[in-house]
């Protein structure tokens, strides 16, 4: 397969898993929805994940960005150009991750989900720790605050993915 046509089929892959997320993040309703952002899912970043195993570190990176831009897009809640970089591409460009541990795709998954989580506890302590309860430290709020949803969606991705490796669906139509 010459190159032109390789980038192409990477191309269109990307463009229908950044589709694919936008459904199960965005349209679907979330089945746990915080309040000042954040939810969980059903399984809509796996697309991103999966994608990221396939594809490797730069697509993966490249598809999470634009689905962190289209998520801004549609309705992101944005207090400072700084918090939307790391609350929508950043956070879910760094899904993208996931791309450096093909052979060990559940790791991919846990190291993508943390590079998000790592992206949102720097936005959540610069920019949200005014809503840290009185007394507790802004740190420990953003840490708690985006763990509790990240962390669930990082079992839910787990479980995915490793059904999807199991089956031997990271090498479909390769």
């Amino acid at each position: 397969m010459s190159k032109i046509s390789s980038e192409t089929k990477i191309l269109a892959e990307g463009t229908v898993i950044i589709a694919l997320t936008v459904i199960l993040k965005d349209i679907l309703p979330p089945v746990y929805h915080l309040p000042q952002g954040g939810s969980v899912s059903l399984a809509g970043m796996v697309p991103l994940l999966w994608f990221s195993l396939r594809r490797g570190l730069r697509s993966g990176l490249e598809a999470g960005t634009v689905y962190g831009l289209v998520n801004m897009a549609l309705g992101g809640y944005i207090v400072d150009p700084i918090q939307a970089l790391l609350d929508y591409p950043v956070a879910f460009g760094a899904l993208g991750l996931a791309g450096i541990f093909r052979k060990y795709p559940l790791l991919g998954v846990a190291v993508g989900i943390s590079g998000r989580f790592l992206a949102h506890f720097v936005s959540g302590l610069v920019f949200f720790a005014i809503y840290a309860p009185e007394g507790m430290n802004p740190a420990v709020y953003s840490a708690i605050y985006n763990g509790s949803y990240l962390f669930v969606e990082l079992i839910v991705s787990s479980f995915i993915m490793y059904i999807i490796a199991k089956r031997g669906l990271l090498e479909v139509f390769l």
